[in-house]
């Protein structure tokens, strides 16, 4: 009797064993098939009779002028849009297109040998400039005056000036503003080398000129809408984006920008529309009259009545003054100082020093789900996320590692959201890693509460010298005795404003997170197709 009884519960054991390796198999076999064929996707091949183009995201507001161009005749296109550096990881990755349309040519030197464009032409010019409150400009001496990019460095170092511009590591608009900001500041050199912009001088220099930065934006849309909901000075943006901030600020009866042309030298975009060869000749001659519309003069008008320059070599004094206002200190009468672009090495060296010295530091707190939802892929994709964006050589290859003078902070969360683990040098993250691997799933959604805490933690930290912000991470809804309310009562009780960024998975409902990111001006990343992808996205806007 005693020995069927252990038989038996025997047998109960290894069926609860069997299924449990069932079951894991299947989650893993799950994520193989969802990874795999999410990769095949990003290979297609494309229909034969249609041009896939991707574009710079700065091309949007084109969008519905190239597809009307396209309907007349009869062409059939599509058109993918993304940051101008992404499309160069794109191409090089082997995801097929038939044209690219970048913000700026000096990009399309990083393509692999395999990937072969011709047809390339500029279709109108942007200034990447910068555009200040009227009134501070006022104050600063600078309206109706020839200024200097020290100018704007002797106004930053005096504390009386700050800005916002997009990441240099994935857009075409911050990265060319701060090659500008170091040519300028280093002379204007006939050819920026290493040597130079290794200068222990000149670093000093650019990083009090980056001591200004506010916020930073990971994509140039969102920079004006950062700008429209924010309360900022100033910003570094293309021409064109600080007329359609004007227009916008107009709309609702505010100040307007004032913009500012260093006469040191102004970094130029050329936006280059060109054909990958792929020995299509029906695709060649359908790309050929996208190209030849947008050369021509109604295509140009097009182009110029979203302030794009379609002149070229010099001024004019006959650009619409409804679009390139005067009263904005948009200038197109005086000549423009294009600034030379450096070597690609050289490019990549200077991004690289970007990382890992001459950005202003980061204070960020990880806000990370552990609740009982989380269990299983859910679990298995946050610890991958975050050991591919803590760890230092795997986080450099998309130079967006965190580096020694930066400060992280995670609070893992369930049913509470009570304990804080820190790293006060961003690149000495082992202990965390450690600990983020080491504790699993279980309770309820504590989301309001890891808000709150994370608060608390930037607000004690006086050190101004830091950008601040705040990362959740969810699978599901907010379950607990913390509200919304409470935390934004908490927010509004800061001085100093800080970005709360929400990556979702899983069926994390994006209602509540928006919420959070409409409250203290910042965004939702949408990780339920890749963890990663999102982690490195939302890496590029802190």
């Amino acid at each position: 009797m005693t020995k069927s009884k252990k038989s038996g519960s025997f047998s109960f054991i290894k069926i609860i064993v069997v299924l449990w390796v069932i079951s894991f198999l299947f989650s893993n076999f799950s994520s193989y098939l969802e990874n795999h064929f999410s990769s095949n996707n990003n290979n297609k091949k494309h229909s034969s009779d249609t041009l896939y183009i991707i574009s710079s995201s700065e091309n949007k507001p084109l969008d519905s002028y190239i597809k009307k161009f396209a309907k007349k005749e009869k062409i059939k296109i599509e058109i993918e849009y993304a940051d101008t550096l992404d499309i160069i990881a794109k191409l090089n990755s082997g995801e097929e297109y038939d044209a690219v349309w970048s913000a700026n040519s000096i990009w399309n030197y990083k393509l692999n040998k395999s990937v072969s464009l011709s047809e390339s032409k500029s279709m109108s010019i942007n200034p990447v400039i910068f555009g200040v409150k009227k009134s501070k400009a006022q104050e600063l001496g600078f309206v109706g005056k020839d200024i200097k990019t020290k100018d704007i460095l002797d106004a930053i170092k005096a504390g009386k000036l700050k800005f916002s511009m997009s990441n240099p590591n994935s857009t075409n608009s911050g990265a060319v503003a701060y090659l500008g900001i170091i040519s300028t500041l280093a002379g204007n050199p006939d050819v920026l080398t290493e040597e130079i912009i290794n200068k222990d001088s000149l670093k000093e220099e650019i990083k009090a000129f980056f001591s200004g930065m506010e916020r930073t934006s990971g994509d140039e849309d969102y920079l004006e809408e950062l700008f429209l909901n924010g309360d900022y000075d100033a910003v570094i943006s293309y021409e064109s984006s600080i007329i359609n901030i004007n227009k916008e600020l107009e709309k609702k009866k505010k100040e307007t920008l004032y913009a500012l042309y260093p006469t040191d030298g102004v970094s130029i975009s050329d936006s280059i529309f060109a054909l990958v060869n792929n020995k299509d000749e029906d695709k060649k001659e359908d790309f050929l009259k996208i190209q030849d519309y947008f050369l021509s003069g109604d295509g140009q008008e097009v182009l110029a009545s979203l302030g794009r320059r379609t002149w070229y070599g010099g001024t004019t004094d006959t650009a619409d003054k409804k679009v390139f206002n005067p009263k904005w200190g948009i200038d197109t009468t005086k000549l423009i100082s294009p600034l030379k672009y450096p070597s690609d090495a050289v490019i990549n060296k200077a991004l690289n020093l970007y990382q890992e010295e001459l950005r202003k530091p980061i204070h960020v707190v990880f806000c990370l789900d552990y609740s009982g939802s989380m269990s299983g892929s859910g679990y298995r994709d946050l610890v991958e996320a975050m050991e591919y964006i803590l760890d230092y050589d795997r986080a450099s290859v998309d130079n967006i590692q965190f580096n020694y003078k930066d400060k992280i902070n995670i609070i893992p969360f369930e049913s509470y959201a009570d304990t804080t683990w820190s790293a006060y040098q961003g690149d000495k993250t082992e202990e965390l890693l450690y600990k983020i691997k080491n504790k699993y799933p279980s309770g309820a959604t504590a989301l309001y509460s890891a808000a709150i805490n994370a608060l608390d933690i930037l607000a004690k930290d006086t050190d101004t010298s830091y950008n601040k912000s705040i990362i959740l991470m969810t699978d599901g809804d907010p379950n607990e005795y913390s509200s919304f309310s409470d935390l934004e009562k908490k927010y509004k009780k800061l001085e100093n404003k800080i970005p709360i960024y929400s990556i979702t998975f899983g069926s994390a409902k994006e209602r509540y997170l928006e919420q959070i990111a409409k409250l203290t001006n910042a965004k939702v990343f949408d990780g339920k197709t890749s963890l990663i992808e999102a982690f490195k996205e939302v890496r590029e806007y802190n």
